[in-house]
């Protein structure tokens, strides 16, 4: 079977288990479509990335629109009344592995990297309590960890294209950028740059939320109360 086929077939079977609500998480669903599809390793260049999960996704939901015929299985698993995977459907499925991400203890002494971005996100929505895009930039900041962590924030910024503003993907892109100015090793002309964009205030903040959320026994919400929170905030101003 030719690489380009392989990965044909392992989105759509990933893309399918999702809308079918057989799987939650995109990680494991492309885990699982690889290991139906293949019987042994598979290099990694080989799996499809979640954005071509995500739209394998959409182009089943236009099939059932147009052709509910061909998507006897994926009805019959489904209610008629549900949508495909919406964006929160998104971020949840990205938070969750990072459970099992653990972090440099001399760094980061609260543990997984779920629980860290849980903090940073509490402390985000009591610095600013209404502010959705900047609430959820401090939640999804290190999701690329699970992915890629030889460059957890381009990991993270291709996870999410689609589903985020261009406010909080610019959040995510420099919060290492801000981490950096506040050490004081960011160089001059990377340091002019920062301060002169619009958003550069809300990037100090986060960083200092990014620092402040790093407590052993902190209290945080779980992922679905985070995310209803963000679903709640998003009824009365949704930019997406």
């Amino acid at each position: 079977m030719s690489n380009d086929k392989l990965r044909r077939q392992i989105t759509y079977e990933a893309a399918r288990m999702l809308y079918a609500r057989q799987e939650s998480e995109i990680y494991k669903a492309r885990l699982k479509a690889a290991r139906r599809l293949v019987k042994g390793w598979v290099k990694p260049e080989d799996l499809p990335t979640n954005r071509e999960i995500r739209d394998e996704i959409q182009s089943l939901a236009q099939l059932r629109a147009t052709a509910p015929q061909a998507t006897d299985e994926c009805r019959e698993a489904r209610d008629e009344s549900d949508l495909p995977l919406d964006r929160f459907d998104v971020y949840r499925s990205l938070l969750a592995p990072l459970e099992t991400v653990k972090q440099d203890p001399a760094r980061h002494p609260e543990g997984d990297a779920l629980y860290h971005s849980l903090q940073v996100f509490d402390l985000a929505r009591e610095a600013q309590s209404y502010d959705e895009e900047f609430q959820l930039a401090a939640l999804l900041h290190d999701v690329g960890k699970a992915i890629d962590p030889r460059d957890h924030v381009t990991a993270a910024l291709e996870a999410l294209d689609g589903t985020i503003t261009e406010r909080t993907a610019w959040l995510i892109e420099h919060h290492a950028d801000g981490q950096a100015l506040r050490d004081g090793t960011l160089g001059a002309r990377a340091r002019r740059r920062l301060e002169a964009a619009a958003d550069f205030d809300d990037l100090v903040l986060l960083c200092d939320c990014d620092r402040a959320g790093r407590r052993q026994g902190a209290q945080v919400p779980d992922v679905d109360d985070a995310l209803a929170h963000l679903r709640e905030l998003s009824q009365s101003h949704d930019p997406y």
